[in-house]
């Protein structure tokens, strides 16, 4: 499905990588749950991927019907279920993640400020920026370099 540039997201992070089977068990778990998810009696135009095997993303046209809060509530369950089931953690906003490389690595918000210190996490570290509301900020806000995200007002660099 098609989805608009102005549809809402929500972003769950894993606190570490889906196996290949957990990753399709749980596209075919959200497909299914996108395929049947309403608003007060409003199909919802919405659809869900996975990044990184590590990034449930959930999205919604909300120029076709808005989600409300009993379905949002929904939404969580259905993550919650996933979360369980797979033994990960997908709703601590204190794991961190940046790319080393070409490998998505996710930490504490304790070892993120450690490996922030050592210089391993710098300026130019691409990180994730799950507080973006919006396909298109996904697309061109989601992964950004340090100096750009909302990282340095809560973590500061420290020079050695």
């Amino acid at each position: 499905m098609e989805m608009s540039e102005n549809s809402r997201i929500w972003i769950y992070q894993a606190n570490r990588p889906f196996s290949d089977e957990e990753n399709k068990h749980a596209i075919q778990v959200l497909n299914d749950f996108t395929a049947g998810w309403h608003a007060h009696e409003h199909k919802l135009a919405a659809a869900a991927e996975i990044r990184y095997n590590r990034f449930i993303i959930l999205m919604v046209d909300e120029s076709v019907a808005g989600a409300s809060g009993c379905s949002i509530d929904k939404l969580s369950k259905v993550i919650r279920e996933l979360e369980q089931e797979f033994k990960v953690n997908l709703f601590d906003r204190f794991n961190m993640a940046y790319k080393g490389g070409d490998e998505v690595i996710s930490c504490s918000k304790e070892e993120f400020e450690k490996l922030l210190q050592e210089g391993v996490i710098n300026d130019d570290t691409i990180v994730f920026n799950n507080t973006v509301q919006r396909k298109k900020e996904l697309e061109t806000s989601w992964e950004i370099p340090f100096s750009e995200s909302w990282h340095p007002r809560f973590f500061q660099i420290h020079a050695s």
